[in-house]
């Protein structure tokens, strides 16, 4: 079960808002992500679940699951889980209720997650109407 205290004591590590030297040394990352604690997202994992629930498990693929919060920092060890939730939950609603449960992130830190999460001071989150392609980030030649 990943809620459970083995679970946490073995592969959960907290973040500590410290700039990690892969970032700082690199000078297409610094000072761009140096408050970035690392990543959160929402993923959906296949539950079973009793027949008169099963509407608020069905994912909008039709899937019966639970959405799982997680993050993690830059060395892609997880820092905070959030399981349990139906899958017709939206990322943003479950991000929203950690917050004011048990997640905590550091004033002026925060984390870099997708366009299903809010815009607001804990989060980066890309531009709603924007389309990126990668192959625009490889003819960049930065260095």
């Amino acid at each position: 079960m990943l809620v459970s205290k083995p679970f946490y004591s073995k592969y959960v590590v907290r973040a500590t808002p410290s700039t990690p030297p892969e970032i700082r040394e690199n000078p297409k990352w610094y000072p761009f992500f140096e408050h970035c604690l690392g990543a959160l997202d929402g993923s959906h994992f296949h539950a079973w679940v009793l027949e008169h629930l099963v509407a608020r498990y069905r994912n909008r693929k039709g899937g019966i699951t639970q959405n799982v919060l997680a993050s993690c920092d830059w060395k892609m060890r997880f820092n905070f889980i959030l399981a349990g939730w139906e899958g017709s939950a939206a990322d943003s609603h479950i991000f929203e209720y950690a917050r004011e449960s048990s997640f905590v992130i550091p004033d002026g830190w925060y984390y870099l997650a997708d366009a299903g999460f809010p815009l607001c001071d804990a989060l980066l989150v890309p531009y709603r109407g924007k389309r990126y392609h990668l192959k625009e980030w490889g003819r960049a030649n930065q260095k």
